[in-house]
C-alpha cells in the first residue's frame, strides 16, 4: 500500500470515529433531555450540578431551562478548552446545545408520570444512561465535573468528594424551593442516575483484575486457561515474611467469570491468596469480553 493510499484509510477512520463520537453524544444528550422534561422537571425533581442549578433558575424565573443549560455551561467550556483540550470542548458544546435544544422542544410535552417515585426511578435511569454515553464518548453535560477536577489538583479532596460537595448543597437547596419531600425524591433520582452512569461506561460485562498466589501455582493457571479460555501471566514474588520466592498468577477475567474462577482456585488450593479488583478499561493483547465457557 503506497502513502497516500494509507493516508486516506487513516482519514477515513478519523471521520468514522468523529461521527461515531457525534451520534452518541447527540443520543445521550437527547437521553437527558427526556429525563428532564417528561419524568423530572414536571415532578419538581432535581439532579445535581449545574443542571439542578438550571432547573431551579428555571423555576424561579421562569425563563425556559434550556437557556439556563447553556448559558451556565458557556464559562465552564472556556476553561475545558484551557486545560483539557480542542476536542473535549467541542464535545461538550455540542452536548450542551443538543440537550439545551431538546428541553426546549419537549418542554409542551406531558410528563409520563405523576407519581414522583416513578418519575425519580425511571427519570434517573435515563438521565444516568445519557449522561455515561456523553461521557463514555470524551464530552460532558455539566460544568462542575471540571471545576471538580481543577479544584482538586489545588485540594486534598477527591474529584469525588468535591462533587458530592456541590452537589450535597444543590439538592439541599431543592428542600427550600420544592419542599423536602422533592428534595429526598431528587437524592433518589441523584443516586440511580450516578449508579447508571457507572453501568453506562463501565459496561455489564466490568473487567476485573486478579492474582492468585499458589503453591499450586501450574495448575491453577492451567485450569484458569483450559476452563475459562483466559490468557494468564506468572509473575514473580517474594514473601516478605518468609523471603522465600513466590510465582503469582495474573489475569484478567469478566464480572460474569469472577464466581467460575473463585470455585477453581478453591477446588485446587483452598489455602491460596485471592485478590481481584476492578479495572475500568482494558486494551490490547488478547483480552476479549467472552461468555464462561
Amino acid at each position: 500500500m503506497d502513502q497516500s493510499a494509507s493516508k486516506a484509510n487513516h482519514q477515513k477512520l478519523s471521520i468514522s470515529k468523529l461521527l461515531r463520537r457525534a451520534f452518541f453524544i447527540f443520543i445521550g444528550a437527547v437521553l437527558v433531555s427526556v429525563a428532564l422534561e417528561i419524568f423530572l422537571v414536571p415532578n419538581q425533581i432535581i439532579d445535581g450540578g449545574i443542571v439542578g442549578i438550571s432547573i431551579i433558575a428555571s423555576h424561579l424565573t421562569g425563563v425556559k431551562l434550556g437557556i439556563f443549560l447553556f448559558i451556565l455551561n458557556l464559562p465552564f467550556l472556556f476553561i475545558g478548552y484551557k486545560h483539557m483540550g480542542k476536542t473535549f470542548a467541542i464535545s461538550t458544546l455540542f452536548g450542551v446545545t443538543v440537550m439545551s435544544i431538546g428541553t426546549s422542544l419537549l418542554h409542551p410535552v406531558s410528563s409520563l408520570t405523576d407519581d414522583p417515585l416513578l418519575a425519580a426511578v425511571f427519570g434517573g435511569i435515563i438521565l444516568g444512561i445519557g449522561v455515561g454515553l456523553v461521557l463514555r464518548y470524551g464530552g460532558s453535560l455539566d460544568g462542575t465535573e471540571i471545576v471538580a477536577v481543577l479544584m482538586n489538583k489545588k485540594s486534598p479532596f477527591s474529584v469525588g468528594e468535591i462533587v458530592m460537595f456541590m452537589n450535597v448543597f444543590i439538592l439541599s437547596s431543592a428542600g427550600f424551593v420544592f419542599g423536602w419531600n422533592h428534595a429526598m425524591y431528587s437524592l433518589i433520582a441523584y443516586y440511580i442516575a450516578f449508579k447508571m452512569i457507572d453501568l453506562t461506561i463501565e459496561g455489564f460485562q466490568e473487567s476485573k483484575s486478579v492474582w492468585i498466589i499458589s503453591d499450586n501455582y501450574k495448575e491453577v493457571g492451567d485450569a484458569i486457561v483450559a476452563r475459562l479460555g483466559r490468557g494468564i501471566t506468572y509473575l514473580k514474588g517474594e514473601g516478605g515474611y518468609s523471603g522465600e520466592d513466590k510465582k503469582v498468577v495474573f489475569c484478567i477475567i469478566t464480572r460474569l467469570e469472577e464466581a467460575k474462577l473463585k470455585l477453581i482456585v478453591e477446588e485446587l488450593d483452598p489455602s491460596a491468596f485471592l485478590a481481584v479488583g476492578n479495572i475500568h478499561d482494558v486494551r490490547g493483547g488478547q483480552f476479549k469480553k467472552s461468555a464462561i465457557h
